[in-house]
């Protein structure tokens, strides 16, 4: 093992802690590597071509809710500059391109009666250009760009939107599952269903909290569970693609080694990751959640349980709906036991924790994301531990730093001591860890932070009419260890 080069070492990650060790393992000749987008944040063309108006379309133009003030209105353009995009992939050696399709461009009135063909054929060219290109297409079919009709009547929560959600996924499967073998119902629920302020007026939407949360997960699993079904009966002899859905959280690190806090670890985890997971691989959700939220709604005078519960025939439905784990990891958090507050109805007070940052832990330009790389490995041994030892693909992992930035040494650090994580994880504590996507192929609109910060392994500027594209240091090192299936340049010895 060795420690990181000193340029890596200076650079903003890891300010204020030790030196880390990156691990001399290799990745085996089977282990796929991808980065990813999605369509709101890449494409443009928000009105071109029959595409309706998407939430996020709504958002931008109607509130000041942006940062910046900007919008995806362009973004990358890249509805018109697909093929650069392609160019780029290929520059990379990525095994497959995680890329998200518009419910909007396809379906426009967001109910499957009426297809735009234009739609179509864009998403059509994308998948035959990857394909000859030598990269296999991923495809999630929603990340976060519900139709606006759909939002003004509930959004998910309201469970009619289960029905329409899984017409949308067989008009998918129908048009490009003979060519996509690799499907992403939804991307992180816990985002949108509990992070992001669906009660705002900015969303078009007004739900109580503590309440909203939970219907809308509810039917998001309860829809993707579906979508399995629908595509095993309907499409798996034929097709023999693979579903999951990307589940997202922090890594819950104990703040001190109390029982209370490592009890408040354990139980974060169980309501972030087990929400959706534990339906989906044990039936029901977390007996944990099911009991804490029964006793603070009472506490607060409801008369039923915020937490909705499934039927009978739901729980056969939900278990076992997935063929991998799909995870998003990006950072970790201390975590405290707050089992003596009680706060006002939310999911954010319901789990009864605090959690804040170690200020040992590198920055960076996200204020959210804090670099602890050894969190990543925790992460996937409790995976393993919790949910059956699944196969498990990581769906995204990535680094902020700030605009114009192209040396970017606080991404290779990131990517770097990450995978190293995924490494041991692998070859050490046998977790089954079968892919890596790296988040983001290039610079995009960053929804709340639009273009104030950056994830991207290519630069892209967005003052340019062209939106030109310019490969980062990161795109080189990551190439690198695409090729070499090593992190450092002495791997093995």
């Amino acid at each position: 093992m060795q420690c990181l080069s000193t340029i890596l070492v200076l650079s903003a990650v890891f300010a204020g802690s030790s030196c880390y060790e990156v691990t001399n393992l290799t990745f085996p000749a089977s282990f796929l590597f991808g980065t990813a987008t999605a369509a709101y944040q890449i494409e443009g063309a928000w009105n071109e071509s029959g595409k309706s108006v998407s939430r996020w379309d709504h958002i931008t133009h109607t509130s000041s809710i942006v940062v910046d003030g900007s919008n995806g209105d362009v973004a990358c353009d890249s509805y018109h500059k697909y093929k650069e995009d392609i160019e780029m992939l290929k520059q990379l050696g990525v095994d497959f391109y995680r890329f998200s399709i518009a419910w909007t461009r396809i379906i426009p009135s967001g109910f499957a009666n009426d297809i735009n063909q234009a739609g179509v054929d864009y998403y059509n060219n994308l998948i035959d250009g990857l394909l000859e290109a030598g990269i296999e297409p991923w495809v999630t079919m929603y990340h976060w760009d519900i139709p606006q009709v759909l939002n003004y009547i509930g959004d998910f929560s309201n469970p009619y939107t289960i029905d329409y959600v899984v017409d949308y996924a067989d008009v998918l499967f129908s048009l490009f599952g003979d060519r996509v073998k690799t499907w992403i119902t939804f991307n992180e629920p816990l985002s949108f269903c509990a992070h992001f302020p669906l009660s705002s007026a900015a969303f078009g939407v007004h739900l109580p909290a503590g309440i909203s949360e939970y219907l809308c997960s509810h039917n998001i699993v309860i829809a993707h569970a579906k979508i399995y079904r629908l595509y095993q009966l309907k499409y798996k002899w034929e097709q023999n693609g693979r579903i999951s859905i990307a589940l997202n959280t922090e890594y819950a690190e104990p703040a001190t080694d109390s029982p209370a806090d490592i009890e408040a670890s354990n139980r974060k985890l169980l309501y972030d990751l087990g929400w959706y997971a534990y339906p989906l691989v044990h039936g029901d959700y977390p007996r944990v959640m099911i009991d804490t939220i029964r006793n603070l709604s009472a506490i607060q005078g409801f008369p039923f349980s915020r937490l909705p519960m499934f039927t009978l025939n739901e729980k056969v439905i939900i278990r076992g709906a997935y063929d991998f784990f799909a995870l998003n990891h990006y950072t970790s958090s201390l975590t405290a036991d707050a089992s003596s507050v009680i706060g006002s109805p939310s999911f954010l007070n319901d789990d009864l924790v605090e959690q804040f940052k170690d200020p040992a832990w590198g920055n960076s330009s996200a204020s959210w994301l804090t670099v602890y790389p050894e969190g990543l490995r925790k992460l996937l041994v409790h995976i393993k531990e919790t949910y059956n030892d699944p196969e498990i693909a990581i769906t995204e992992n990535g680094f902020a730093d700030e605009p114009g930035v192209l040396n970017d040494v606080g991404r290779v650090s990131y990517y770097q001591s990450y995978l190293s994580e995924v490494l041991k994880a692998m070859l050490e504590d046998g977790v089954k860890v079968t892919a890596y996507t790296a988040w983001s192929l290039m610079d995009n609109f960053e929804w709340y932070n639009g273009y104030t910060v950056r994830f991207g392994l290519y630069y892209v500027d967005f003052d340019s009419p062209d939106r030109t594209r310019t490969a980062k240091e990161s795109a080189g090192y990551y190439r690198n260890v695409i090729q070499t299936r090593c992190l450092t340049e002495n791997c093995g010895t």
